[in-house]
């Protein structure tokens, strides 16, 4: 929560900004954000939609990645094969348990044309909501679920997987290869490299945000697939169009992690103090 509230939401609102408007730079996506109600516009879609994501990001993906890497070993995985199990078991539950209708409403918050231009009242967040589960049910407010479990999929399974190979770096770089506890900033550099090199799937993300948006273009097909939007996004942009809002992505990523590493790991110590139960789990 303290993540998304903080730099998360802004990095967030930039990166689908960038996405669903991919003639803009960097520089024209924040213009655009900041005419949307200036400082207030970098948090569009935070509550509830965010905040929803944020934790369950928690209480969904952590919890089931750590239970399906725990299993993993059980089976005598290694660390990099148990951490990508972990990672790509809790992205999916996660996807379809929550993020689809979430990251679907956060989308159209930031990318739907404020009617208030043509000087009338912009609809709610709530009315919004309703409006698109009248016309469209469950399906219209999960649209683009599946792009949604892909980009979870690969995203946590490469972050856990990159995180577990740069640590076994950092421990051999630092002679702590029986065990021994990395220090924060030895964590924060393992998990930060993980989610930065996680990136890689930019394509699926900017597909997600092209089948959520409600930018609206007579060129667009009317019912998008993933197959379609990726060729959509290939036919108007090329493969730049394909990579558009990485930049904010890898700095969101970092700082998601630096949240979830340091601030969880005195969140777990205190658990700990507070339970007498160890904590096993390394996420």
């Amino acid at each position: 929560m303290f993540e998304v509230t903080t730099l998360g939401q802004p990095l967030e609102v930039a990166k689908t900004t960038m996405a669903a408007n991919r003639s803009d730079g960097f520089a024209g996506a924040i213009t655009r954000i900041w005419s949307r109600g200036g400082v207030l516009g970098f948090y569009q879609g935070l509550i509830p939609w965010a905040w929803i994501e944020a934790s369950t990001k928690g209480a969904v993906l952590l919890f089931v990645a750590s239970e399906a890497e725990f299993r993993a070993k059980s089976f005598g995985a290694p660390d990099f094969v148990a951490g990508i199990s972990g990672g790509m078991a809790g992205g999916l539950v996660q996807a379809y348990a929550t993020m689809g209708f979430c990251t679907c409403m956060k989308t159209v918050e930031i990318t739907k044309h404020k009617v208030a231009a043509a000087g009338k009242k912009p609809p709610g967040t709530m009315e919004t909501f309703m409006d698109i589960y009248r016309k469209e049910g469950i399906r219209g407010i999960n649209k683009g679920v599946n792009a949604v479990a892909v980009r979870q999929v690969t995203n946590w399974g490469s972050r856990f997987g990159l995180s577990r190979v740069a640590e076994v770096g950092i421990r051999r770089a630092t002679g702590k290869e029986h065990g021994e506890k990395l220090g924060v900033v030895e964590k924060i550099t393992a998990s930060a490299l993980g989610g930065g090199l996680s990136a890689w799937n930019q394509p699926i993300e900017v597909i997600r945000v092209e089948m959520q948006s409600k930018t609206e273009d007579p060129n667009r097909p009317k019912k998008l697939t993933v197959a379609s939007a990726a060729k959509y996004i290939y036919s108007q942009n090329g493969i730049k169009g394909l990579y558009r809002g990485v930049a904010p992505r890898i700095g969101l990523s970092v700082w998601q992690t630096v949240c979830m590493v340091a601030l969880g790991d005195i969140a777990k110590e205190a658990v700990e103090k507070l339970t007498g139960d160890k904590v096993t789990a390394k996420h």
